[in-house]
């Protein structure tokens, strides 16, 4: 292994020099970095019918931002949440909305529970002999390879056909609580040498009650508990075809593989830190900040602090004040709006008001810090993250669990992306690239 360090670090120069693409190449050739234009919006590579992501309307004939939208199937996700009532668990209904495109009835929203339920469970001894052999810190990645593995107990795996691949998805949206938690339980006893416990999933329970049920040693947990992550659940689960892990999750379909190698290949997207590991940045972020600001309701204070971390003096000295803006929305992000009386509730129950004030202070300072020292006319504003992982951190769940409970949720998401890009095209999807590569040899 050190030979191959050695050798690596010896020659990354070469690569470096050798793999160097000079920046004005793009700007000269038309190519959009990234698949976004210059104004940041992505380029237009598909059509869907899941999801719309809303960010500015048309005024006076001028396009302009507003308040930011998140449509699925045809509904606002404020209001599909808020139709559930503060009592209802609707992680479940919302699945069924993306994967079918349409609302259940009572009768079917009845019958896909149960699916679901019966569906929450590993083959035998999977959980001995594939989770517990490896254990790793890296939870997205004991996942992944449990979902590979998963694919040598299906007889049908390579059948990509609409019906099978649907049940694929159904059993894997299913069954990745139970991966999530199992990969965290045999990491916590056998790499931190705590205590271990594997609890059944109960069919009758919802995801996010199984979820808080599984990873608590004494299984128990609050209404006000489950209500909060579930309805974290359904803002995370999925979030336009334009995403990276969705975006993936198309590639991989469209080239003909099977329902198990998609969605590993979305999960290896998701792990990555400019995707799905953004709200453990922002509990970094303000566990910093509670470690230097005395006074959490001294705005003076905590602003000071703030201009620190944009000035790159703390923290990362990266110049980010992180859970800030959107590659998509401007004025807000609907998911935050509507997660935020729910982060209220459970800071109440949590006895964790004095923190919440702290985010609370950050989220109005912050904005406006950011408008002030940097040269852009886009307006910034909290994103769904800032409050996520404040969440996750008061339902006691472990840091290494964060993105993989965004996969949870968003599993859902890539799922319906599959069932569409097999329904609507027989197409590889098949960039191109422009070659500029230098000639070393003549004809």
């Amino acid at each position: 292994m050190k030979r191959m360090n050695d050798y690596a670090v010896q020659n990354e120069a070469i690569c470096r020099k050798n793999d160097h693409i000079d920046p004005r190449l793009y700007e000269e050739f038309g190519v959009n970095r990234g698949l976004r234009d210059e104004n940041g919006k992505g380029v237009l590579t598909g059509l869907t019918k899941i999801s719309r992501i809303v960010s500015s309307c048309v005024k006076d004939g001028e396009k302009v931002p507003c308040d930011g939208e998140l449509w699925y199937r045809g509904y606002k996700v404020e209001k599909l949440i808020g139709n559930l009532g503060e009592e209802q668990l609707g992680f479940e209904k919302i699945a069924y909305l993306l994967l079918m495109g349409e609302l259940p009835s009572e009768d079917e929203e009845k019958k896909f529970r149960e699916v679901i339920g019966t569906c929450r469970t590993l083959p035998t001894n999977f959980t001995r002999d594939v989770i517990m052999k490896a254990p790793s810190e890296d939870i997205m990645n004991s996942m992944t390879r449990s979902i590979l593995t998963l694919a040598a107990y299906d007889k049908k795996a390579k059948d990509i056909s609409v019906s099978n691949s649907l049940r694929q998805c159904i059993q894997l949206i299913s069954e990745f609580p139970l991966l999530a938690v199992y990969a965290y339980h045999a990491y916590n006893h056998y790499e931190k040498n705590q205590s271990m416990y594997i609890h059944n999933p109960d069919p009758k329970l919802s995801t996010a009650e199984n979820l808080l049920m599984m990873l608590r040693h004494d299984q128990k947990y609050t209404p006000v508990e489950a209500k909060v992550l579930d309805t974290s659940l359904i803002l995370h689960m999925e979030h336009g075809g334009g995403n990276n892990s969705t975006f993936t999750t198309r590639v991989v379909t469209s080239s003909g593989s099977d329902t198990y190698s998609t969605i590993a290949a979305a999960m290896s997207s998701l792990k990555g830190s400019k995707h799905g590991g953004a709200n453990i940045k922002v509990v970094e972020m303000m566990d910093n900040i509670r470690e230097n600001v005395k006074d959490f309701s001294d705005k003076e204070e905590i602003s000071a602090y703030l201009m620190k971390i944009i000035d790159k003096q703390v923290f990362d000295k990266k110049g980010l004040i992180y859970g800030m803006g959107h590659a998509v929305y401007t004025l807000s992000d609907p998911r935050e709006r509507v997660f935020k009386k729910y982060v209220e509730a459970l800071a109440r129950e949590k006895g964790r008001e004095r923190d919440l004030q702290l985010y609370e202070n950050v989220e109005v300072i912050a904005p406006k810090l950011i408008a002030e020292n940097r040269n852009t006319i886009k307006r910034v504003s909290p994103n769904v993250d800032f409050y996520s992982g404040f969440v996750y951190d008061m339902l006691g769940i472990p840091r290494e669990l964060y993105t993989a409970i965004f996969a949870v949720a968003r599993v859902v998401g890539w799922s319906a992306h599959r069932m569409e890009e097999l329904i609507c095209t027989d197409k590889i999807i098949r960039p191109a690239y422009m070659s500029v590569m230098e000639e070393k040899e003549k004809c």
